[in-house]
C-alpha cells in the first residue's frame, strides 16, 4: 500500500494490549482508503504483589460486584462506575471525563527530546501521567497510552556534532537512559513509544495533506505552516496572533509570511541527517512529529493529549493547527498539562542551567521517595525542589514501609486459617473512610496530595494495633491488620509507590541515608556501641554528643529494652528549616 494512504483521516480501533492487532499497530499502521474517524501472585499469609500486579484492566460490569474497597478484607476492585473530573487546558475548567469510545481511552503524551539525561522536570511529567494511566486502568478502562521519543531535532544534532557522534545513535543511547530512569521511578511502560526517525512516511504524508489544503507554503525546500490561514490559532494558549513572536523553536526567518509561521519541513543543511521528500532532502520540524504519530496510533480524534505546561505554546498550539488543517474532524477531548518544577521559584530547565538530572537525585535518594515528592503536590501547581522536600518525602515513605513491614511480621507469626472473615466496626469504618477519601480525591482531577494525607489514619491504626497495650488486646486484631495492610497496599499500587517488598524498600532507604550521611553501617554501629558504653559509664554528655552527631547527618537512634537501633531521619539543620518555614 502506498505511503500516501497512511494518514487519511482515520481512527483505528483501540485493541487489547496483547492482541495481534495491537502488536501490528505498535509497528506500523496501514489504513484503508477513505477511512475516517468517528467525532506473584503467590498465596501466603499476606498476598505479596509486585508493584504493577494489582492494577486491573478488566471492564467487568457485574452488578453483583461492589466496586471499591471491601471493608472486610481491604481488597480494591475496579471502580468502573465512578465519575472522573479532569482539568481541560482548552476550556480552562474541570470537565467530566467521557471517553469517545465506551470502556476505551486513547492517550498521547509528548515524550523527551533525547539528547541528554532527563531532569526531574521530566520526571514530574511522566510520573503524573503514569498515575493517570494507572488510575484509568483501575477504573476499568482499556487504555492505549502512546508516548513518543523525539530523535530528530536541532538540539540532538548540535550535541551529536559536539561529541562527534551520529545523531540517531546519540538519541538512541539517551532513549535507553530515559527508560532506565522511568523503570526506577516505577512508571509503567506505555502501550507504544514511536520515534520520529521511524515515522518519516507518515510525517511527509501529513505535510502533503496540509499543503494540499493550502494551510502551508514552500520556500527554497522549506515548508512553513501559515498561521494566518488558521483563524482559531491561539485558542489553547489564549494568545492573540499579534502577540506571537518568532523565538523558541519557532525559527526567526525573514522569508516567512508571518513571524509566527513554523516549520513543517526543513531543507537539508551540511552535516545534518536528512530524508528525501517531495520538497527535496531535509527533515521534519519539531511540531509536526506529534501530530503525525498521534494520528498514526490513535487517529485524529482521541481522548487525552498531555505534557508539561511549557508545551501549551507553541508546541501544542501548533499541533492543533496542523492536525485540524490535515483533517477537519481532528479533535482531542482533553488537553492536560502539569506545572513546573522550580528551583528558587524559577522554572527548572536545561537552558537555564538550574536543573538536577533524575540520575543525580537517585544517587542519594530512593526513587520512590522522589516519586512521593512529585505527587505530594497537585500536578497543576508548581513544585519547588529542595533537599528539605526530598528528605521529608524520604522520611515519610520510610514510615509507610516500616509500618507495613511491622504489620507483615505480626501477621506472619500467626496461622491465617484461624482468622475470621470479619472486622470490628472501627476497622471497617477506617477502611471505608480511606476508600471514600481515595476515590473523592482521585476523581477530583487526581488530587494525589489528599490521598497521601488520607493514609495517615489507617497507618496510625496499624501502629496502635501493633505497639500499644490497648491495641494488642483488641478483638479481631489480626483480621484488622490484614485488611488495613491490603487496603494501603492497593492504593500504593495505584499511586505507583508499592515496592517489590517492604523489607527491600526499607533496606534501600537505609542505604541511601548512609550515602547522604557519608557513613557506612559499620561506622554507625560502632558509634552506637560507643554510646552504649558511655551510658553504662554514666558519661551522658558523650552519649548525647554521639546521638546529636548522628542526628545532624540524618541518622536517628532509637532505644528499646532490646537495645539501640537506627533509622533514617531528616537531618537536624533541615528540621530547623522546616520549623522556621511553618
Amino acid at each position: 500500500m502506498a505511503t500516501t494512504l497512511l494518514l487519511k483521516c482515520y481512527r483505528p480501533f483501540l485493541s487489547p494490549p496483547h492482541s495481534p492487532v495491537s502488536a501490528l499497530l505498535q509497528k506500523r499502521v496501514f489504513v484503508p482508503t477513505g477511512a475516517c474517524p468517528n467525532t506473584r501472585t503467590v498465596q501466603s499469609k499476606i498476598v505479596r504483589l509486585r508493584y504493577f500486579s494489582s492494577i486491573s484492566t478488566s471492564n467487568s460490569t457485574n452488578p453483583q460486584t461492589r466496586p471499591g474497597i471491601n471493608s472486610e478484607n481491604g481488597n480494591i476492585q475496579p471502580e468502573n462506575n465512578k465519575q472522573l473530573w479532569l482539568y481541560n487546558t482548552m476550556s480552562k475548567q474541570k470537565e467530566l471525563f467521557k471517553p469517545k469510545l465506551a470502556g476505551k481511552v486513547g492517550m498521547y503524551v509528548c515524550g523527551v527530546t533525547a539528547y541528554d539525561l532527563s531532569h526531574i522536570g521530566h520526571a514530574r511529567v511522566y510520573v503524573f501521567f503514569d498515575v493517570l494511566y494507572r488510575y484509568l486502568r483501575y477504573m476499568g478502562y482499556e487504555v492505549k497510552y502512546v508516548r513518543n521519543f523525539t530523535d530528530v531535532d536541532d538540539k540532538i544534532i548540535a550535541r551529536a556534532n559536539q561529541l562527534g557522534e551520529d545523531p540517531i545513535n546519540l538519541s538512541r543511547r539517551y532513549c535507553e537512559e530515559f527508560h532506565y530512569d522511568m523503570t526506577h521511578l516505577q512508571c509503567l511502560a506505555p502501550s507504544t513509544e514511536p520515534r520520529v526517525s521511524d515515522h518519516l512516511p507518515q510525517i511527509i504524508d501529513m505535510i502533503k495533506q496540509i499543503l494540499d489544503k493550502d494551510f502551508a507554503y514552500m520556500i527554497d525546500g522549506d515548508v512553513y505552516f501559515s498561521v494566518d490561514k488558521f483563524p482559531e490559532y491561539g485558542r489553547l494558549s489564549g494568545r492573540k496572533l499579534e502577540d506571537n513572536r518568532a523565538g523558541e523553536r519557532v525559527a526567526v526567518d525573514s522569508r516567512k509570511k508571518h513571524p509566527a509561521d513554523f516549520a513543517l519541513w526543513k531543507s537539508a543543511k551540511e552535516g545534518e541527517p536528512f530524508w528525501e521528500s517531495p520538497w527535496g532532502p531535509g527533515r521534519p520540524g519539531w511540531h509536526i512529529e506529534c501530530s503525525a504519530m498521534s494520528a498514526a496510533y490513535l487517529g485524529y480524534s482521541f481522548d487525552i493529549h498531555g505534557g508539561g505546561m511549557d508545551l501549551v505554546f507553541p508546541h501544542h498550539e501548533n499541533e492543533i493547527a496542523q492536525s485540524c488543517a490535515a483533517c477537519d474532524r481532528s479533535n482531542v477531548s482533553y488537553w492536560m498539562h502539569n506545572g513546573f518544577v522550580t528551583v528558587d521559584s524559577e522554572k527548572m530547565s536545561k537552558s537555564l542551567g538550574n536543573f538536577f538530572t533524575i540520575r543525580q537525585v537517585l544517587e542519594v535518594y530512593h526513587p520512590l521517595a522522589l516519586r512521593l515528592f512529585l505527587i505530594g503536590t497537585h500536578y497543576r501547581s508548581p513544585i519547588n525542589y529542595s533537599d528539605v522536600q526530598l528528605e521529608t518525602a524520604s522520611d515519610r515513605i520510610f514510615y509507610i514501609y516500616q509500618s507495613l513491614y511491622d504489620c507483615e511480621n505480626v501477621l506472619g507469626e500467626d496461622d491465617e486459617a484461624t482468622w475470621k472473615n470479619v472486622n470490628p466496626p472501627a476497622t471497617a469504618s477506617c477502611i471505608n473512610k480511606f476508600h471514600d477519601d481515595f476515590l473523592t480525591s482521585m476523581s477530583d482531577d487526581l488530587h494525589t496530595p489528599v490521598v497521601l494525607a488520607a493514609m495517615s489514619d489507617p497507618l496510625k491504626t496499624i501502629n496502635d494495633l501493633i505497639h500499644t497495650r490497648k491495641g494488642k488486646k483488641q478483638e479481631l486484631r489480626l483480621e484488622s491488620l490484614a485488611a488495613l495492610e491490603k487496603a494501603l497496599r492497593n492504593v500504593l499500587t495505584v499511586l505507583g509507590l508499592m515496592p517489590t517488598s517492604y523489607s527491600e524498600g526499607l533496606q534501600q532507604l537505609r542505604e541511601k541515608a548512609l550515602k547522604r550521611a557519608k557513613l557506612t553501617e559499620d561506622e554507625v554501629l560502632q558509634r552506637i556501641e560507643e554510646r552504649t558504653t558511655a551510658r553504662k559509664n554514666k558519661e551522658y554528655e558523650k552519649s548525647d554528643a554521639i546521638r546529636k552527631g548522628l542526628a545532624a547527618v540524618g541518622i536517628a537512634l532509637m532505644d528499646s529494652p532490646e537495645g539501640t537501633t537506627w533509622r533514617p531521619a531528616i537531618p537536624l539543620a533541615l528540621q530547623e528549616k522546616l520549623v522556621a518555614a511553618t
